[in-house]
């Protein structure tokens, strides 16, 4: 039955934006974490944010020397501020002091990712009257700038 269960998640899906990288990934459980960790670990992984109330154990996952943040808010809801700047600085310091990296993100369920029509109408009016507070600017491992707002 677990095995049935683990072929319904969605694939995990990477997002590469100039010099940064991200995974997003689907929420797993105890049971199916050792698998979770290794597929994080194929996509070099350094830093995992949870943006649900944990369902799983993270220490696994940071025994294998990936971060796990914790920044859970409403499903179905945008971030509030203090989330906003916090992924933002999270973002600078990653990025700038570890190029190459990989931020892997997950919420409750992650059918966003693939599934048409997931963002609901108070996602979509934040993201219409979403105005920068802050550009963070440094440089890839070829000396390439990348930009962050």
């Amino acid at each position: 039955m677990g095995r049935l269960a683990n072929m319904n998640r969605p694939a995990a899906v990477e997002i590469v934006y100039e010099c940064m990288r991200f995974l997003i990934t689907h929420n797993p459980t105890n049971a199916t974490l050792n698998k979770f960790t290794e597929e994080l670990k194929r996509f070099h992984v350094n830093t995992l944010v949870r943006v649900c109330d944990a369902t799983y154990d993270k220490a696994p996952v940071e025994k294998e020397g990936i971060q796990v943040v914790d920044w859970p808010f409403d499903d179905g809801a945008p971030p509030p501020t203090q989330i906003v700047d916090d992924w933002l600085k999270l973002l600078n310091t990653k990025f700038r002091e570890e190029p190459g990296s990989c931020i892997a993100v997950h919420c409750v369920a992650g059918l966003g990712r693939k599934r048409r029509g997931a963002f609901n109408s108070k996602q979509l009016l934040y993201l219409e009257k979403y105005r920068p507070k802050m550009r963070l600017r440094f440089k890839d491992t070829n000396g390439h700038n990348c930009c962050v707002q």
